[in-house]
């Protein structure tokens, strides 16, 4: 496992037992609880922005541009849903086999790059895979690991760990429930929302050799698979909503940081 040194201006590289990522039992949740306080921690020593919201509301653009002008690092939690969709699909494990997907964890080595300013980059296994997580294999397998319980521990370890981590002044996590559970105490906590229709047209716009019709279906059943696990729509207590269905890019943009730096005038 990489140090915390390393996490900073290169790939975070995550490779652990299934003790220490919290796959279960009452050793794996202390540890969870242990990184819920390293993470709260991390807020008195630089900013976190937590940004959460449903598929095709531009969370990973806007996130990445937003952390890019605030001099801050950039985490996409989506990207290590999807390298790990992918890693039980060429795992060849059944997706209809919860056991079967949580048995393929502890061979899920995974890296990211942290940087906004640096092309995007994840690998799993050593194998660059950036480009292949954003496929519509990929896209549709997602919801099915994304649903277990002792995934998203998995991940909410990981994710912390990114945050706790960082040497900026601050760090943009962006994903479904990290408002609410990888980092309920972020200093900035945003919901980024659209309307339907917006989401699935930015969302065709970014997927290619697919038909409108079935981005469609596939956004919609995301949206209904993931929101049995989290609720992605409604704002929590304390967050913040950003509607960007009749802004641009650049003015979402500008929404977020000014948000930011509203919440964080002294920092």
């Amino acid at each position: 496992m990489t140090g915390p040194g390393e996490l900073y201006g290169a790939p975070v590289d995550i490779e652990r037992t299934p003790g220490e990522h919290g796959v279960g039992g009452p050793a794996g949740e202390a540890h969870v609880a242990e990184l819920r306080d390293e993470t709260a921690e991390a807020v008195h020593r630089h900013v976190v922005v937590a940004v959460d919201g449903p598929a095709g509301s531009g969370k990973s653009s806007v996130s990445r541009a937003s952390a890019s002008a605030l001099g801050y690092d950039y985490q996409d939690t989506g990207a290590a849903y999807r390298a790990f969709a992918l890693h039980a699909l060429d795992s060849g494990v059944d997706l209809d086999d919860p056991d079967a997907i949580i048995g393929v964890l502890p061979t899920f080595r995974y890296a990211i790059g942290i940087d906004p300013e640096a092309p995007a980059s994840v690998t799993v296994g050593g194998a660059d895979v950036t480009d292949e997580i954003r496929t519509p294999r990929v896209t549709g397998a997602v919801s099915h690991v994304a649903k277990l319980p002792e995934v998203r521990r998995f991940m909410v370890d990981l994710f912390r760990r990114v945050i706790a981590s960082t040497d900026k002044p601050g760090i943009v996590t962006e994903g479904r429930d990290i408002t609410t559970v990888v980092a309920p105490d972020a200093e900035v906590r945003i919901l980024l929302t659209a309307s339907e229709e917006a989401r699935m047209a930015r969302r065709s716009a970014e997927v290619t050799g697919q038909s409108a019709e079935e981005t469609a279906r596939q956004l919609s059943t995301r949206d209904r698979l993931d929101s049995k696990v989290v609720d992605f729509m409604t704002a929590a207590e304390g967050v913040s909503t950003v509607d960007s269905t009749h802004l641009d890019f650049d003015q979402t943009v500008q929404a977020v940081v000014e948000l930011v730096r509203a919440s964080t005038p002294t920092r």
